[in-house]
């Protein structure tokens, strides 16, 4: 590359740096500390010689740049408030959650993903059909109920499919995304002395494993208690959303606030004008 195309690079940059600036100043200012502390986490880890940390790093580094690919190459537009809680969502899974440890120092951080996680799928699910209603060759007509529920469908199945992946990752790899759960009781059919259908409820004073007591002060639950939790939590995002969504369609797009959070196509991608499913505006 010769000196005035990096010239023009550089000049490129920082054009693009300064339009963000002045266009979207919150989502720039969110992105640039979250990128600079997930910068500063790596150093540290590199330093620490936890490798694994490092990887995990550039893996959060590459998945902020998912949204900017999207609106760019796809030709979808992210608005602002939606973009930034998907961040600060990656942040606070990857960087926080797994180096930082809050999964284990906050017992309520995974719950709190997984919400928000229900919600942000519930509002993709409703800019599926929105974009969808755009294309001439799949235009179709649907009411604000069965909009909802797909969102709600959409939502929980990438909830379960995550699920899949956690029990997938313990199961081959021996890792624990599944957290255990201490149980002091258990109802269970083999109990019964007769052999009959009726569960039989034990209270759990004392574990032994190959011999050696553990003072767990119970049975260790490997992983069901938190994926149900987990499916919960975000059925209850799910849920929210697509209420939210089934008045956003109801009124003709008119929500201002259900169109912080729903992605909408960039007008006139691939020679069409840009028309939400109900002419929803956005917040860019």
């Amino acid at each position: 590359m010769s000196r005035k195309e990096k010239k023009r690079v550089r000049g490129g940059f920082v054009d693009d740096t300064r339009d963000g600036m002045k266009k979207n100043p919150v989502l720039f200012s969110v992105y640039f500390i979250l990128r600079l502390l997930i910068v500063i986490t790596m150093v540290l880890q590199a330093l620490n010689k936890d490798y694994y940390n490092v990887l995990l790093c550039l893996f959060t580094l590459v998945l902020f740049m998912i949204p900017s690919f999207i609106e760019r190459r796809i030709k979808i537009d992210i608005p602002d408030t939606l973009e930034i809680i998907v961040l600060i969502f990656i942040f606070a899974a990857e960087i926080l959650g797994e180096i930082r440890e809050y999964y284990i120092l906050f017992p309520y951080w995974d719950t709190l993903l997984h919400t928000t996680n229900g919600f942000i799928c519930a509002a993709v699910g409703i800019a599926f059909i929105d974009i969808l209603n755009q294309n001439d060759k799949f235009a179709f007509k649907m009411s604000p109920f069965f909009v909802s529920m797909v969102a709600f469908t959409f939502s929980m199945t990438i909830g379960v499919l995550w699920e899949f992946f956690e029990f997938g990752m313990d199961y081959f790899f021996n890792t624990d995304m599944q957290k255990d759960t201490v149980l002091t009781s258990i109802s269970s059919v083999l109990l019964n002395p007769d052999g009959r259908n009726v569960p039989v409820t034990v209270d759990i004073q004392s574990v032994a494993v190959n011999g050696e007591m553990w003072n767990y002060g119970g049975y260790i639950d490997v992983g069901l208690y938190d994926t149900m939790a987990d499916l919960f939590v975000n059925f209850i995002g799910a849920i929210v959303f697509s209420i939210i969504g089934y008045f956003y369609v109801k009124g003709k797009g008119k929500n201002k606030f259900a169109t912080r959070f729903i992605p909408t196509k960039i007008d006139g991608a691939d020679g069409e004008d840009e028309s939400a499913l109900v002419g929803a505006g956005k917040d860019k």
